[in-house]
């Protein structure tokens, strides 16, 4: 029953989020509180106001890896004008795998660990990475299975941080 309900749970998020893309149609995206490794709360309800890029990834895959570094390139540039970035890790191991790769990648924006509570609230994330991006309302403006590129990314946010 629970596989069911789980199985449904995603079916219904992918059914939403493809309707997402239509201008007529909005959803929320789904708020969390999660810490970072200094202990700091991030919750995506209080980023309201700002456009945020919700990244989930892990330091074993190397697309996520890939599109790090232009991630840290987009923060720099557009943080000052309302833009986060919100990378969720997956890694099983946890701090002890995800603290010294956002050192050696010089990750700039706020990294905290997810668990299956938040891949089922966004759908039973199968591949990552996986981006959403959310509109400074909180609703769902966008998603990206895969590594996301770097101009497609820019030209969302110039029309959202509009």
């Amino acid at each position: 029953m629970k596989r069911i309900l789980s199985i449904l749970a995603a079916v219904t998020f992918f059914f939403i989020i493809a309707l997402a893309e239509q201008p007529e149609k909005k959803f929320k995206a789904p708020n969390f509180s999660l810490r970072t490794k200094d202990n700091k709360v991030i919750e995506l309800a209080k980023l309201k106001g700002k456009v945020v890029l919700v990244n989930f990834w892990a330091t074993w895959c190397p697309p996520c890896r890939a599109e790090i570094p232009d991630f840290i390139e987009i923060y720099n540039l557009y943080k000052s004008k309302g833009f986060e970035i919100i990378g969720i890790a997956l890694d099983e191991d946890g701090w002890s795998k995800v603290t010294p790769y956002i050192r050696k990648a010089k990750i700039n924006y706020p990294v905290v660990l997810g668990s299956n509570k938040e891949v089922q609230q966004y759908g039973g994330i199968e591949s990552i990475p996986t981006s959403f991006i959310i509109d400074k309302d909180g609703y769902i403006a966008g998603r990206q299975v895969g590594l996301l590129p770097k101009d497609a990314l820019e030209q969302k946010l110039k029309s959202l941080l509009k």
